[in-house]
């Protein structure tokens, strides 16, 4: 007799429940109250205005959530070493899993890190030479241009039982250049740009940036040392004074009172601005080391970094030195090809890791690109690599606008990478602005309506379809086309580059025209920036705006950083018969209970440290006896208060009439950044936020010649016809713009068009075309073409 068996589904289990993250009333930054539901294994974009609040819920809310609650579990010992997190304000967190932050942010900037050392692509092909180079020079880090070759002897105590003193020798072989010490380019310093000898030290002969004479204990160790005479000029110090003043060794001296360190000059410099990497310095520090310093390939290396040893040892007659400068796609069909059983676990690893960079879009690097030379989307794909392979599920991945940086074409290969990791049971969450993007999305978030105050709210939760058809900024533009322009502007003169060969050009020939808008586009890699950058050196005609990020504290604000804030402060100062210097939260004008922070920081060791508004100045960041000063009837915390729009119009008429202060107001409204308020710290603005701020600085600057580098970086579909706006108006003020852009709307609307390729690292390098845009949606003869075509729907 058959047994029966029960066909009845099988009773819902209470962990199938948890499909969805839930976030009820997030009040992160300019979020207000913010409730949504995000379902699990899926896609979902969030999009939005730039300033909109994406970042604050994506990031600042959810992923940071996730990752303080996994700090959470480890030791309070372990807690100490990692960095402590607040709980953001938040209501509500529900449904969370481990989150995997793949954001924009630079990689280390250290001189001696590279593509190689941030992926262990490196790490590996140590290990790989030390077993397998001929000759053979010693263990992994005998081929690591970041360790040191060490020799010492003598007599060392062993404390065990009965102490004997025994003779030692140690020896550890490093790979490191002795020359450049692993950097592969050494300095010579111009001691002109350093000091004026004419004067002497009292009468401020130091023209190095930050170097006062008058307070600076920088200075005052120098002046009080009694190594050299302060009222001598320095042209007059005799041979045992200059050697003291320019290369003394370091030794402990009395200054006031005060015990500190004298150091030789060139010392002193070459440890506070040669140990840093000169990309990413501030402007002012940068073009002083750009003066005063000329930095050359090291000739002990050749700038490989590698000691001879290093250099000395092959493998196929490839050395490690060979290796890392190979492109990445070479150097994976290089690995490929090695078949050498006892290491295969280590071949197959290295060469999945060398694939992910070509499967990327990254196979036209190097493994011995310095990482801050890296742009923001390059970063954040290479910081990608680790993921791709990895065998984790219901995981929450995040990913700040990965399509950065990227031409249409690579585009499409991007969407499968996120597609893939979602197909492998993830939780994908990216915060995006391309449409070729969001159109992939399972589930769309928009935020808005507006930026700033003005935004923080959910307008739109759903699909793509229904976001298209909804009545939100992003569903209006969402389909929006610009039209190649029907007649173009005449340039009014032509700038010359000859045989540009930086990086992978192939001495290239190209006339940049003048007077118009130019754009410099082609594939991730072709050699845009190195034509650009490389080719039109910043000058007196030239101004720059690359995509280095903004440094600033968080007592950094826009109305700092733009210099906004020296007339208000004038204008105060002039109004009340007192000293500017009051009206800075930085100097004397700041609150003694908080030294001017506006909030009062309280360290809780492995725990999250509390910021808690200060009593004494109520968050006003000013002295009580400051504020009773008033211009206009606003006391200074009220104008800091303001957005740029209502201060635009507070100093652009009637009593307040400022006209310094209007006119960088005005550059700050034509970038679209009028809701920022003066006083919002930079560290709290988004990238494209900074970038703007960037720009609208430059704006100040005499320059007949405008260089951009992807403006529309973080910008919303809606913010680009504004950015297009402000293109036309340089242009017909009479600048030259020239922008390197993948957008196709900044193409469309560009005067002439420089295409590079066809392909990238040394399958670019080459003018693939130049010409109007109509021309080259007519021939369709490249990629960018084909991709242009599409777009305006020739």
């Amino acid at each position: 007799m058959a047994t029966r068996t029960d066909t009845r589904a099988p009773a819902p289990q209470a962990s199938d429940s948890h499909d969805l993250i839930r976030v009820h009333g997030a009040r992160v930054n300019n979020l207000k109250d913010v409730s949504v539901e995000i379902p699990k294994r899926r896609l979902t974009v969030f999009t939005g205005v730039s300033g909109s609040g994406k970042s604050s819920l994506v990031f600042s809310t959810i992923a940071a959530e996730s990752q303080r609650m996994i700090n959470e579990t480890y030791s309070a010992f372990v807690q100490g070493f990692m960095p402590t997190l607040a709980r953001p304000e938040v209501d509500v967190l529900e449904g969370l899993t481990t989150a995997i932050i793949v954001d924009q942010q630079r990689l280390g900037a250290d001189p001696r890190s590279t593509v190689g050392t941030v992926t262990d692509a490196n790490a590996m092909l140590r290990i790989l030479f030390s077993r397998l180079g001929d000759p053979h020079i010693g263990p992994p880090g005998a081929y690591a241009f970041n360790v040191p070759s060490v020799r010492a002897s003598g007599a060392i105590t062993v404390e065990r039982g009965n102490k004997k003193t025994v003779k030692a020798t140690f020896n550890r072989t490093g790979g490191m250049c002795p020359r450049c010490e692993g950097r592969g380019a050494v300095s010579d310093i111009d001691l002109t740009q350093l000091y004026d000898d004419s004067k002497s030290l009292a009468e401020g002969a130091f023209t190095i940036p930050g170097w006062k004479s008058d307070s600076q204990w920088t200075v005052q160790v120098y002046a009080q040392s009694g190594f050299v005479d302060p009222d001598k000029p320095i042209r007059r110090y005799t041979k045992k004074e200059l050697q003291d003043f320019l290369y003394g060794e370091p030794v402990k001296v009395k200054v006031n009172g005060v015990n500190l360190t004298y150091e030789g000059l060139i010392p002193k410099i070459q440890k506070s601005f040669l140990s840093k990497d000169k990309e990413a310095m501030q402007p002012h520090i940068r073009a002083f080391v750009e003066r005063a310093v000329t930095f050359t390939t090291c000739p002990g290396c050749e700038g490989t970094r590698l000691s001879e040893g290093a250099r000395s040892s092959k493998i196929e007659r490839i050395s490690i030195a060979d290796a890392c400068a190979m492109q990445i796609s070479d150097l994976a069909t290089w690995v490929r090809g090695l078949d050498e059983p006892s290491v295969a676990p280590l071949l197959t690893a290295l060469g999945r890791t060398l694939d992910s960079f070509v499967e990327i879009g990254l196979g036209y690097l190097s493994l011995d690109r310095p990482s801050g030379t890296l742009s923001g989307g390059e970063a954040q794909r290479v910081k990608m690599i680790r993921h791709l392979g990895s065998s984790l599920t219901d995981v929450t991945y995040v990913f700040d606008e990965p399509t950065i940086g990227l031409h249409p074409h690579d585009i499409q290969r991007m969407n499968g990478l996120l597609l893939r990791l979602r197909d492998k049971g993830n939780t994908v969450l990216v915060v995006e602005h391309k449409p070729e993007t969001i159109v992939i999305a399972d589930h769309v978030v928009d935020l808005g309506p507006g930026a700033g105050t003005a935004g923080g709210t959910v307008c739109f939760e759903g699909t793509v379809e229904g976001l298209r058809a909804g009545d939100t900024v992003t569903g209006r533009h969402f389909d929006d086309r610009a039209a190649v322009k029907e007649t173009v502007r005449e340039p009014t003169g032509v700038l010359e580059i000859r045989g540009a060969s930086t990086h992978n050009l192939r001495d290239v020939d190209v006339d940049v025209p003048l007077g118009v808008l130019t754009v410099v586009t082609g594939v991730a890699g072709s050699g845009k920036s190195s034509l650009v950058h490389g080719s039109i050196p910043p000058g007196e005609n030239v101004v720059s705006v690359d995509q280095g990020a903004i440094r600033g504290s968080r007592r950094s604000n826009p109305a700092t950083y733009t210099g906004l804030l020296d007339p208000i402060r004038k204008a105060f100062a002039k109004a009340n018969g007192v000293k500017p210097a009051l009206f800075s939260a930085n100097s004397e004008g700041a609150c003694p209970g908080c030294n001017g922070a506006g909030v009062v920081y309280s360290d809780l060791a492995m725990m999250a440290g509390v910021a808690s508004t200060c009593d004494e100045c109520e968050g006003k960041r000013f002295q009580p006896a400051v504020l009773e000063y008033r211009f206009a009837s606003r006391d200074i915390s009220e104008v800091l208060g303001m957005s740029v729009t209502e201060a635009e119009e507070f100093f652009g008429a009637g009593e307040a009439s400022n006209p310094a202060a209007h006119r960088i107001l005005g550059r700050l409204s034509d970038v679209g950044l009028g809701y920022l308020s003066l006083g919002q710290p930079l560290t709290t603005l988004s990238g494209g936020e900074r970038q703007r701020l960037k720009l609208a600085t430059h704006m100040a600057e005499k320059g007949g010649v405008y260089v951009l580098d992807e403006p529309t970086a973080g910008l919303h579909l809606a913010d680009v016809k504004q950015l297009l706006g402000l293109l036309d108006r340089l242009v017909d003020s009479g600048k030259s713009v020239v922008v390197v852009e993948h957008h196709q709307a900044v193409m469309a609307h560009a005067d002439w068009i420089i295409d590079l390729g066809p392909g990238a690292g040394h399958d670019g390098g080459r003018i693939v075309f130049e010409g109007t845009p109509a021309d080259l949606v007519a021939g369709r003869a490249t990629l960018t073409g084909e991709h242009l075509a599409a777009y305006v729907g020739a």
